[in-house]
């Protein structure tokens, strides 16, 4: 059973390698013969229609026919922000508002090999950081096998940042707004399920699909050692590291009626951290992240598609390192998220979506000293507007050109603790509201 395990990992890996039998992520089009439109809610990603999410789930496998289709892929996305009141820059480049950047340029190998192996790797250019890194792996091999009277799609993943393996657009790793700006202020506290380990972490899972309904999943998350992080450019002096390895559990039942359908689904991240890495308080900092999700389509002729996605998260921190290390006044805190978003798409080309958010926790002078009221809590809303170019039509290149058009703007009646005077020294909520701007393209 091991020397089949290990089998499974490496084939994966030889997908992230090959350049024969490979597809990119607009790719994917050519590769199955379908349009953006078959994958994907408003002709572009992130958000999956039903047969996108089972072609994921399958490993990314289908194909055509037996030509070959070109491996690489290119993704930039671009943006100019405009805040409530003027920011510290986020690099000496950079004014305090009305700023222009490259937010980021992507490079995907992507695509199936065969019937059971699968995925894409994604190589980023921070155009903020101007640093290059790894992004988001997602590597899979998948089977179909019948116990009972059920068909079951078994898989093993291998991946770098929980929930990217997920095919519901309602976890943190495809939550909404789906795309955004380091140029936008955002708070400071978040759950280590959103984010907190991503690209800092390898993971494997092995799941099973029953009946295309019923999904289950266990995993592991480990942190690599520093020679691997630094050759793909997410090693830091502060990051947190792994105690050993951290389980991931995740369970979703999905009922599809043709015309819509529904996901409801529960999550669990349970990591014991060394916090930046320190290993002196003898100790760790250990997180139970645990959470409920919900999703529901309305797809119909698709020329008018509705879609609702909730998630709650409830973190528990024992942080018996971090206040050994000065950093937390209590040894248990909590922290909780509740994410909830709708989005209307006319005709794959024209999306209008709205997101609301609220992050509260327990209180702690030490951990939270940057806060007047010594808070976690921010909460607001994110309203978007966008326009997908070959959404309705057939795309450009043979299937692989796309690209979307949009206008954000980010409310906070919360940040960092407060609606008014939050750090302190003035600052209101309000004035981190930001007008977005982006042109988001795929190749």
């Amino acid at each position: 059973m091991r020397a089949y395990f290990y089998a499974l990992l490496s084939a994966m890996a030889l997908v992230a390698l090959s350049t024969q039998q490979a597809a990119a992520v607009p790719a994917y089009a050519v590769q199955t013969g379908q349009p953006c439109t078959a994958c994907h809610v408003g002709g572009f990603g992130p958000q999956l229609t039903p047969f996108g999410r089972q072609f994921k789930l399958e490993g990314y496998t289908m194909r055509a026919g037996d030509e070959f289709t070109a491996p690489i892929s290119a993704m930039a996305v671009f943006s100019y922000v405009h805040t409530n009141k003027d920011q510290p820059p986020p690099a000496a480049h950079y004014a305090v508002n009305d700023n222009t950047t490259l937010d980021q340029a992507s490079l995907f190998l992507a695509g199936g090999v065969g019937d059971h192996f699968g995925g894409f790797f994604q190589m980023t250019y921070d155009g903020i950081g101007r640093a290059f890194s790894w992004d988001n792996l997602d590597l899979r091999a998948t089977t179909h096998e019948t116990i009972g009277d059920n068909d079951v799609l078994l898989g093993v993943t291998l991946t770098n940042n929980p929930t990217v393996q997920d095919g519901w657009n309602s976890t943190s790793a495809w939550g909404y707004p789906y795309t955004g700006s380091d140029l936008v202020p955002g708070p400071a506290a978040a759950t280590q399920i959103d984010g907190g380990l991503a690209q800092t972490t390898l993971g494997t899972s092995i799941y099973a699909y029953w009946n295309s309904s019923l999904y289950t999943e266990v995993g592991v998350y480990w942190t690599p050692g520093r020679q691997f992080l630094n050759a793909m450019g997410a090693f830091a002096s502060d990051n947190n590291i792994i105690n050993g390895a951290a389980p991931y559990v995740r369970v979703a039942y999905q009922k599809d009626y043709g015309d819509q359908n529904f996901e409801i689904g529960a999550f669990g991240l349970f990591p014991h951290l060394y916090p930046g890495g320190d290993k002196s308080a003898g100790t760790t900092d250990r997180y139970s992240d645990i959470g409920v999700d919900a999703s529901y389509q309305f797809m119909g002729d698709s020329e008018n598609i509705y879609q609702v996605d909730a998630r709650y998260t409830s973190e528990s921190q024992n942080l018996a390192a971090t206040q050994f290390l000065g950093g937390s006044v209590k040894t248990h805190n909590h922290l909780n998220d509740l994410r909830v978003d709708a989005t209307y798409n006319w005709h794959n080309m024209i999306g209008v979506s709205a997101g609301a958010f609220d992050t509260w926790g327990s209180s702690d002078a030490l951990l939270y000293a940057d806060n007047r009221t010594f808070k976690p809590d921010s909460a607001g809303f994110v309203l978007q507007t966008d326009y997908t170019l070959f959404g309705g039509a057939d795309t450009p290149l043979g299937g692989r050109f796309n690209a979307r058009i949009g206008l954000q703007y980010f409310i906070y009646t919360k940040f960092n603790g407060a609606t008014s005077n939050y750090d302190g020294f003035g600052a209101n909520a309000s004035d981190n509201n930001a007008f977005r701007l982006f042109l988001w393209t795929a190749l």
